[in-house]
């Protein structure tokens, strides 16, 4: 890392956040709301398990969020504290867990419908839904910025909480238009949302190892993934 008296470099500038840390949570926070209830809505209407998967992900979205706001008040009161990253690293830690929990709970519920048969889904509310998901989520990754990749834990499990976001989304979307033209591959709904699970379930695991491996103490590294 470089001294803190020696001007950055283009390409640190160039990665620089825009904005302070709880500002650009509070953005993605008021983003992550306005898209909740029309995700449970069209969700209901759809009868689709994917995209009522996306809603209950964005409601733990926003509870991490707020305990990530919480998170940052209490390392900024006195940031030279030794354990000053503590709030951060639980914040992460909940994140994730949370985020765990829901696609862990999609998953089973994809199985199920997989075994039993997947009721019908209606595409255009599908279609619709997901594809203002998927630029909300895009403009929240890009108020948060490329540098919350390595800012700190908790910046890091939300810049995955939003491009995760988007990527479902836009698949969901796409399994959404094919429903709608064929008026039938029902069963895409759910191995859909299964497959989203799946991947975010990684990126959810990855993120506790380092996120226990922070409040224990030790250096995480956030290039090694």
């Amino acid at each position: 890392m470089s001294d803190a008296s020696e001007p950055m470099t283009d390409s640190e500038q160039a990665r620089a956040p825009r904005w302070s840390q709880r500002r650009r949570i509070l953005i993605v926070l008021g983003l992550n709301l306005a898209l909740i209830v029309g995700l449970v809505v069209a969700g209901l209407l759809a009868h689709s398990v994917s995209v009522l998967a996306a809603a209950g992900d964005t409601i733990a979205d926003c509870f991490a969020l707020v305990l990530g706001l919480i998170a940052i008040a209490l390392r900024d009161r006195d940031p030279d504290h030794p354990h000053a990253q503590r709030p951060i690293a639980i914040a992460a830690l909940v994140n994730a867990t949370l985020l765990l929990a829901v696609t862990v709970t999609v998953t089973v519920e994809a199985i199920s419908r997989l075994r039993e048969g997947s009721p019908p889904v209606k595409g255009l509310p599908m279609v619709i839904v997901s594809l203002i998901t998927m630029l909300v989520m895009l403009a929240g990754a890009f108020v948060l910025g490329r540098s919350a990749a390595g800012e700190d834990l908790h910046m890091r499990s939300v810049l995955i909480d939003a491009l995760a976001d988007a990527v479902g989304a836009t698949a969901i979307a796409v399994a959404g238009m094919i429903i709608l033209v064929t008026n039938g591959l029902y069963w895409l709904d759910p191995v859909l949302a299964l497959g989203v699970s799946v991947l975010i379930e990684i990126a959810a695991i990855q993120l506790i190892v380092k996120a226990i491996a922070a409040l224990r103490g030790k250096d995480v590294d956030f290039d090694d993934d």
